[in-house]
């Protein structure tokens, strides 16, 4: 099968890396940064091209949800695959004559940190079932988590992970401007963060649950609102608010 990946950022970086190290070969990337092309290229010994798209049977889409569907115009091919790696976006955002499909990875990706591939869940949908079980064979050589999927239940799973990783990333950026006020170092609260995550590996995180809040320390709950301010407060409030609510506090 000559499989073509599209993008050049942290989505596409990784997929081709994943690929490339479960020995599945890719025929070509192909995006517009050069730059980033070709240290990927470089890396995983991978041909790339920003101006020529080589025909391929699977088209696997990389990008920002905001261009997906420009960029799928790109693909003029009618008899080929093409899969996108949107959480949100349905499978008919993609803008061709071709079978569309969606190729949901379930992870935040960064460049610069590496990854245990096998680990990460992937979400399959695809227009007839020939599709989805290419997909599926393909993601399984990848990762030991893959599951068919429906546009309406991936939308459910990409806000469930804005909730579990995005929020959750704000708040240790919050933290962080707390901490880096009276000058502590954050390191500090690093085993607290992973103690956190850890327990939840064993525990239900509604069980897990503690602090002022949860314990109704409505004396506790008021000194930490005097020292702060702003976006802060807001936070602090609607946070203990929602675990109150939960508890029903």
């Amino acid at each position: 099968m000559q499989i073509v990946i599209i993008g050049s950022g942290n989505v596409a970086y990784h997929m081709a890396k994943a690929f490339t190290l479960k020995g599945i070969p890719l025929a070509q990337l192909f995006g517009r940064n050069e730059k980033e092309l070709s240290q990927i290229s470089h890396e995983l010994n991978i041909p790339y091209s920003t101006d020529h798209l080589e025909e391929a049977d699977l088209y696997i889409i990389c990008v920002s949800d905001h261009s997906v569907e420009e960029v799928s115009k790109v693909i003029t091919g009618k008899d080929c695959l093409v899969a996108h790696t949107s959480g949100s976006l349905s499978k008919e955002v993609l803008a061709g004559n071709y079978r569309k499909a969606s190729f949901y990875p379930l992870q935040t990706f960064s460049k610069s940190k590496d990854l245990e591939y096998e680990k990460i869940p992937f979400f399959i949908e695809a227009e007839n079932e020939e599709d989805q079980k290419i997909l599926f064979g393909l993601a399984s050589k990848i990762s030991e988590r893959v599951m068919k999927s429906t546009h309406e239940k991936r939308k459910y799973i990409h806000l469930t992970a804005v909730f579990a990783c995005n929020f959750v990333n704000h708040l240790f950026a919050r933290a962080k401007e707390i901490s880096d006020s009276q000058e502590i170092p954050f390191d500090y609260f690093l085993p607290l963060i992973d103690e956190t995550v850890q327990k939840i590996h064993e525990i239900e995180p509604k069980m897990a649950q503690t602090g002022p809040a949860v314990r109704n320390d409505v004396r506790i709950l008021q000194l930490h609102e005097q020292l702060l301010k702003d976006e802060s407060l807001d936070i602090y409030k609607t946070m203990n608010h929602s675990i109150q609510k939960m508890y029903e506090l």
